[in-house]
């Protein structure tokens, strides 16, 4: 079992910035796949940022320049630094982990934190 847990979320103004957190735990032998992904209202979940440790980083055209995504392996944790927020990037953002326990590969999300950005 590998548990996905986000931290970070809140209420921010326009222009203001926050930062995400997310930690994996539980039977991990290697991390490949770290992403951050958002569902606003009504809307499909979308990829936000992801970060592979063969890759390297990719992020949705509306967050080039704005977000940055980073990871700590031996923590097994992955950040989102989240600057110059916008009302539209009010969402539920949601952490995604890939990679393999000893022998099986697995795929896993956290619950979600929530963002909302005012205007």
């Amino acid at each position: 079992q590998v548990r996905v847990v986000e931290s970070g979320g809140g209420l921010v103004q326009a222009g203001g910035s926050l930062r995400l957190s997310c930690e994996a735990s539980g039977n991990i032998f290697r991390l490949n796949t770290m992403g951050w992904y958002r569902q606003a209202p009504g809307k499909q979940r979308e990829l936000v940022a992801i970060i592979n440790s063969d890759t390297g980083t990719n992020y949705a055209d509306s967050v080039k320049g704005r977000f940055t995504i980073s990871r700590d392996n031996a923590k097994r944790m992955a950040y989102l630094q989240m600057n110059s927020l916008k009302p539209e990037d009010t969402g539920v953002y949601y952490c995604n982990v890939q990679g393999w326990k000893t022998t099986n590969p697995f795929n896993s999300w956290g619950q979600g934190t929530q963002v909302t950005v005012s205007s």
